[in-house]
C-alpha cells in the first residue's frame, strides 16, 4: 500500500510538472500572439554607449549583492520574530553580512546614482506618457536621488542595531538586549517588506516605468532569500571546518538551512509563475509587454534557463533527502544557485539595453565578481575582528546541545 501511494503521489507530481510546461508554452505564444504591437510601443530603444553598458551591468551586479545583504536582514529578523533557537549559532554571520548595508552598500550605490540618466529610460525622455504622469510622485530624479540611498541605510542601521545588541549581550549576559531585538524584529518586518518592494522599483522595475505588478516586490524578495539561505550554508560548513563554528554548528543547522533553501525554490518559483500567468491571463499591453520583449531572440532561451535552472533542477536534486547534507554535493549546488540568481537580475535589467537578445560583455563578469568578491572580503575581515557566535544567546545552548540524549537519571531527563 505505501509502495502503491509513493507511486501515485510520483505520478500526480508528474502531472503537475507536464501541465506548468504546457501552460508555459502556450503562455508564451498567446502572450506574444496578443500584444507584440504594444511591446514595440512601450519599449523605447536605449542607446548602448560605454556609460550604458557600464551601467547596466553595474546595476546587475549591484542587485546580486543587494539580495544577498537583504536576505541576511530578513535571516535575522525571522530569528527574533520566531525566538529560534537552531539559528542562534549563525546569527553573527547573518548580522555582519546584513551589516554591509550600513556603509558599503551605500557607497556602491554612487556609480548608479551618478549615471542614472544612462541607466533610468524615464529619466530622459521629453514627453512622458501617462504611466509616468501617475507614478511621477516616485519616479523623479530627486525622490529617486535621496529615497534610495535613504532606505538602504536604514537597512544597515537595523542590521547595525541587531549587531550591537548582540554584542552587548556577549558582554552582560542580560535578557533586555533579546527583548529590545524582538521589539525591533516585530515593527521591522513591516518596514522591511515596504521599504524592499521600494527599492526593487527603483532601481529594477522603474527601468520600464510602464510595467504595472503587484508582485514584483515579492518576486525579487524570494530569490533574495533562496540564494542567501544556500549562501549561509556554505559559511557555515566552511566556519565550522574552519574552527570559529565548530562546537556551535552541526547537523541541525545544516539541515534547517538546506531545508529551507529547498522550500524557497518552490515559494519562488510559485511567485514567478503566478505573476506571469496572471499578466498573460489578463493579457494587459502596460503589463504583458515586460514578458514580450523577454520572449525575443535568445531572452527566450534565457527564461527557460531560469525555469529549469533556478527551479527543476535544484527542486529535483534536494527531493534526496541524504544530499541535502553533503557539502560535496551543495557547494556545486550554491555555486550554480549564485550564477542562477545572476542570470535572473539579468534577465530583469539587460533586455532594456538589449531587446533583441543576450548581449554578454567583458564588463559583466568582471563587476559581478569583483562587487561580489570586494564584499566577501570585507565580511571575511569583519567576522573574524569579533566573536564568531553570540556567546551568551539565551537559545544558544539549546541549538547545541538538542540532539543529546541525556543521561538516565539525570535533571535533564527528568525534565
Amino acid at each position: 500500500m505505501s509502495t502503491f501511494v509513493r507511486l501515485d503521489q510520483r505520478g500526480g507530481l508528474g502531472w503537475i510538472f507536464g501541465l506548468f510546461i504546457v501552460a508555459l508554452l502556450g503562455g508564451m505564444t498567446g502572450l506574444q500572439a496578443a500584444t507584440a504591437a504594444a511591446g514595440d510601443e512601450l519599449t523605447p530603444p536605449i542607446e548602448a554607449t560605454f556609460l550604458a553598458k557600464f551601467g547596466y551591468s553595474y546595476l546587475t551586479a549591484y542587485m546580486f549583492c543587494l539580495s544577498i545583504t537583504v536576505g541576511s536582514l530578513f535571516v535575522i529578523i525571522l530569528h527574533h520574530l520566531f525566538d529560534a533557537a537552531w539559528s542562534a549559532p549563525l546569527r553573527r554571520v547573518s548580522e555582519q553580512i546584513a551589516c554591509l548595508l550600513w556603509g558599503p552598500m551605500v557607497l556602491l550605490l554612487i556609480p548608479i546614482l551618478l549615471l542614472q540618466k544612462q541607466i533610468f529610460p524615464w529619466l530622459s525622455v521629453e514627453n512622458q506618457d501617462h504611466s509616468w504622469e501617475v507614478k511621477k510622485i516616485m519616479y523623479n530624479p530627486y525622490v529617486f536621488s535621496i529615497a534610495t540611498p535613504l532606505l538602504i541605510a536604514s537597512w544597515g542601521w537595523m542590521a547595525k542595531t541587531f549587531r550591537g545588541w548582540s554584542f552587548a549581550q556577549d558582554k552582560d549576559g542580560a535578557a533586555k538586549w533579546t527583548r529590545k531585538a524582538r521589539v525591533l524584529a516585530a515593527a521591522g518586518i513591516y518596514y522591511y517588506a515596504f521599504t524592499l518592494t521600494l527599492v526593487c522599483f527603483f532601481l529594477m522595475k522603474s527601468l520600464q516605468h510602464q510595467f504595472f505588478s503587484t508582485m514584483y516586490g515579492v518576486y525579487y524578495f524570494a530569490g533574495s532569500v533562496w540564494v542567501t539561505w544556500i549562501t549561509l550554508f556554505v559559511l557555515a560548513v566552511m566556519l565550522r571546518d574552519r574552527g570559529p563554528l565548530r562546537e556551535v554548528v552541526g547537523k541541525r543547522q545544516l539541515q534547517d538551512l538546506s531545508v529551507l533553501f529547498f522550500a524557497f525554490t518552490v515559494f519562488y518559483s510559485y511567485i514567478h509563475f503566478s505573476q506571469y500567468f496572471l499578466i498573460w491571463n489578463a493579457a494587459i499591453p502596460e503589463e504583458s509587454f515586460w514578458y514580450v520583449v523577454r520572449e525575443r531572440g535568445s531572452w527566450e532561451g534565457v527564461g527557460f534557463l531560469i525555469l529549469f535552472g533556478h527551479f527543476f533542477f535544484p527542486f529535483l536534486l534536494l527531493l534526496n533527502q541524504d544530499l541535502k547534507l553533503k557539502p560535496m554535493m551543495m557547494f556545486p549546488m550554491a555555486a550554480w544557485a549564485w550564477f542562477m540568481h545572476y542570470v535572473d537580475m539579468t534577465f530583469n535589467i539587460m533586455p532594456v539595453l538589449y531587446p533583441k537578445g543576450l548581449n554578454v560583455t567583458l564588463l559583466d563578469p568582471i563587476l559581478w565578481l569583483g562587487m561580489a568578491g570586494g564584499l566577501g572580503y570585507l565580511f571575511w575581515q569583519r567576522f573574524h575582528a569579533s566573536a564568531p557566535y553570540p556567546i551568551r544567546d539565551p537559545r544558544l545552548k539549546e541549538a547545541v546541545t538538542h540532539h543529546v540524549v541525556p543521561a538516565p537519571g539525570s535533571v535533564e531527563a527528568h525534565h
